[in-house]
């Protein structure tokens, strides 16, 4: 049982670490940045699960606005990104519900977010840049999932 539960965390750490470097492939833009962390936490939480995606998620999204010097969104990120992979998570006939909740999640979040801090012209500003990011993240998290379970499932 104690060798499982290492293993767990030594995956889910390593997926954290590769969706933090995937963060680093970033776009800047007018109102912050787009990056492909989204394409980690989608690919988590379609091979992995919710609990999971919503580890990944929300440790990614705060480490990279640390890192890359956005600390005012941090908390933002680690609630928007968890909540992000937890939904995308869903599997089964809520799958298409859980994908829309991610995206409302991430992108809503970051719009009521932006709405808060700033005005509504930044968050007006920020759907589009949120909505490439989640879109790509989406495709590419399938993508990746799906060859990893056709050659080898890891089972935690």
């Amino acid at each position: 049982m104690k060798a499982k539960q290492t293993q767990k965390i030594v995956l889910l750490s390593i997926l954290t670490a590769l969706t933090v470097v995937l963060g680093y492939l970033h776009v800047p833009t007018l109102t912050g940045f787009i990056t492909l962390l989204d394409a980690g936490v989608f690919f988590t939480a379609f091979y992995l699960g919710s609990k999971e995606g919503a580890v990944v998620g929300g440790l990614s999204g705060l480490l990279i606005d640390l890192l890359l010097g956005y600390p005012q969104w941090a908390f933002f990120s680690l609630m928007f990104h968890g909540l992000q992979g937890y939904t995308a998570g869903w599997s089964g006939k809520r799958r298409f519900l859980g994908l829309l909740f991610a995206s409302l999640a991430m992108v809503g979040g970051y719009f009521l977010a932006s709405l808060m801090m700033y005005n509504l012209a930044s968050a007006l500003d920020s759907l589009v840049g949120n909505l490439i990011q989640n879109t790509v993240g989406m495709f590419l998290g399938s993508v990746l999932a799906k060859a990893m379970t056709s050659s080898r499932k890891v089972e935690i």
